[in-house]
């Protein structure tokens, strides 16, 4: 049960299932089955992620190589390297990498985000050449591995996915932990789960992105303020509803720039803008940098696809069979990809559309709802969303905000469903932290823009 109180957001027991409700994620996809309980990313030490490329290449944490020197015969423009960052916020990796070669931090591309509470590895880009310097490089739990010249740079989503190795901690003794995972396993990887967004696309602890969002593109710049720096989660530590609520209470914007911690830099720019700046909530609000307003933006629009699967399954519509007004899109027969290619169950074309997706060729999808989006073409989810509109009290055209605009947000859709590779249990023993405890080792792999914990949520409800 989750409550607002005296303008804090309480969780019961501030447990995650409660928090994932909070942020759409409602269903399981094994519910059927009992899960192993347990807690997992008890240490950063618990939570590996390895990058594969698009070529199907598995990036070693270890691995270093001697590679050619930077060539301008070649034509070459950019530095590549493998990134191995331990428990260490990416934007803060990319930041402090940034400002160690002197260029901006736009200058700086990757595939995607990796959990911060964890050891990552994967590709990344830097402008120029900076073979040397990255050779040299020496920060703070940040490694740079085989550094070598490149003719392009590393896009978005240009992984093909990730390998994730996981401990599970703090299981039962009387559970048959291989059993259970085992039966869970067969049903994710044959059948599929739930493709939500997981938690770290709205904030594990402060889970309000997309709120936040809501209220940029509603021009709302004081309930931005209010959101981003002052209501407090019960989730959140201690010291962090401390401090927000002493703002809340005495308004000393000085004090609470002194006292912030640098961890909430983007706080702090919004507190000096309003210091020097009295009252100037749209000016604060325009402190934030673009790649977070982007970040926002797409918390906003994985809101209402969660929210739409779940409304989907609570009405009891199978996600892993198409119903009449499901939208089905067809794979590409390169890389797998969803194509714009798309077709309304419910016609002349069903049984090829479900062979399609029976053999992987094709997914039923939910919108990315975006200012080019017609949520008639999507006749079942329309209902849906029409639903949460109505709940969260807004109208269809903030999709068609100016800011949704300038920042591209046209629209997209994403599968429902999403297969499990490569599940495997390394180990199961008795727990090193958890005593009478049992902790399970696991290793499995996803397509990008999948969420491990989604896969985790499956097998431990």
């Amino acid at each position: 049960m989750t409550y607002k109180q005296n303008n804090v957001i309480i969780f019961k027991d501030n447990s995650e299932k409660e928090i994932e409700k909070f942020a759409g994620i409602g269903s399981y996809s094994t519910s059927n089955i009992n899960g192993i309980g347990g807690v997992y990313k008890h240490t950063y030490k618990d939570f590996t992620v390895r990058e594969i490329t698009k070529e199907g290449e598995i990036l070693r944490i270890k691995d270093i190589s001697t590679k050619p020197h930077f060539s301008r015969e070649l034509k070459d423009v950019f530095t590549e390297f493998d990134l191995v960052k331990i428990n260490k916020e990416p934007f803060n990796a990319f930041n402090l990498i940034a400002s160690a070669l002197n260029v901006p931090v736009s200058h700086v591309t990757y595939s995607g985000l990796k959990d911060r509470c964890s050891i990552s590895v994967q590709k990344v880009t830097v402008k120029g050449n900076q073979v040397d310097k990255l050779n040299n490089l020496k920060l703070k739990d940040i490694f740079i591995k085989n550094v070598s010249p490149s003719r392009k740079y590393i896009k978005l989503g240009s992984n093909k996915g990730n390998q994730f190795t996981v401990i599970i901690r703090n299981i039962d003794k009387d559970i048959d932990v291989k059993k259970q995972v085992l039966k869970i396993f067969e049903i994710l990887s044959n059948d599929g789960f739930l493709n939500y967004y997981g938690l770290q696309r709205f904030g594990t602890f402060r889970p309000n992105s997309h709120i936040v969002a809501k209220h940029i593109l509603l021009n709302e710049y004081e309930k931005v303020f209010n959101e981003l720096v002052l209501n407090t989660y019960s989730s959140e530590s201690i010291k962090s509803q401390f401090l927000r609520n002493k703002l809340k209470h005495d308004g000393d914007m000085d004090w609470a720039y002194d006292n912030f911690p640098t961890g909430l830099n983007y706080e702090r720019m919004m507190i000096h803008h309003l210091i020097d700046h009295e009252n100037d909530f749209k000016g604060s609000v325009q402190k934030i940098p673009g790649y977070l307003v982007k970040l926002l933006f797409s918390s906003f629009q994985s809101y209402f696809f969660n929210k739409m699967l779940t409304l989907r399954i609570k009405n009891g519509i199978s996600p892993f069979e198409p119903v009449d007004g499901d939208v089905i899109v067809i794979l590409d027969d390169d890389k797998g990809n969803l194509t714009s290619i798309k077709y309304i169950f419910g016609g002349k074309y069903d049984k090829f559309l479900k062979e399609a997706i029976q053999l992987n060729r094709a997914y039923i999808v939910i919108p990315l709802v975006g200012y080019n989006t017609r949520m008639d073409e999507y006749p079942l989810m329309n209902r849906f969303f029409e639903e949460i509109l109505i709940e969260e009290k807004i109208e269809s055209p903030i999709f068609q905000s100016e800011l949704f605009r300038q920042y591209e947000f046209k629209g997209a859709h994403r599968a429902i469903t999403i297969k499990l590779s490569d599940a495997t249990i390394l180990e199961v023993r008795n727990d090193d932290i958890f005593q009478d405890k049992q902790q399970v080792k696991i290793e499995f792999s996803l397509p990008r823009g999948s969420y491990a914990t989604m896969v985790l949520r499956e097998l431990m409800k």
